[in-house]
């Protein structure tokens, strides 16, 4: 759907320039959007290197260990349906400490991983499991202590301080994640009485 959301944005822009006769205007905000990109994106490799070393010196060092001990009474009952010891559960605090330390596209791999063991505990393989739900919501939202990503970026265009924003980010994480567990126990909540 969001592909399709794109090409309609792209196919209006391009009628509006040429009905106003300014085609030039596209091609010449394609190549400065193309070039853009591919600066921030080399500027982003490098903290994301920085980070993922950092994460990987975490690992290794028994902090990712250590957060996921401290995530694991809240994990287990998030995902009450998730049996204890599943391979899923691990996935799945990994993801968060990942997010937790602002590391969105280090969390992926590990949420793609952990929606595959809970693929494997769905009853209803045409529909998601609840704890899909859940997983989905708090990685969407997710609490975000360091935000990397975005620190890489103001930095990348000169701020003067980048993490200023550390405060503010952490504020609206939080209240993004309470947001979306509590829709989430909502619609879970829901659905139960449905099926009584």
């Amino acid at each position: 759907m969001l592909n399709l959301i794109w090409l309609g944005l792209i196919l209006i822009s391009i009628v509006v320039a040429a009905f106003n006769g300014r085609i030039e205007v596209i091609s010449q905000a394609s190549f400065e959007g193309a070039k853009t990109g591919v600066t921030v994106c080399f500027g982003l490799l490098s903290i994301l290197v920085f980070w993922m070393g950092v994460m990987k010196i975490a690992e290794k060092s028994g902090l990712l260990h250590l957060l996921s001990k401290l995530l694991s009474p809240v994990v287990g009952r998030l995902f009450p349906d998730v049996p204890k010891g599943h391979p899923a559960l691990g996935y799945i605090m990994s993801n968060m400490s990942a997010n937790i330390l602002g590391l969105g596209n280090a969390a992926t791999p590990m949420g793609l991983k952990a929606m595959e063991e809970l693929q494997k505990l769905n009853p209803d393989k045409t529909t998601a499991s609840a704890s899909m739900c859940t997983l989905l919501a708090i990685n969407t939202a997710s609490i975000t202590l360091i935000p990397t990503t975005i620190i890489a970026i103001r930095m990348q265009y000169g701020s003067s301080q980048p993490v200023e924003i550390v405060g503010t980010t952490l504020i609206a994480s939080f209240l993004a994640t309470v947001f979306a567990l509590l829709l989430d126990r909502w619609y879970r909540h829901r659905y139960r009485n449905r099926l009584r």
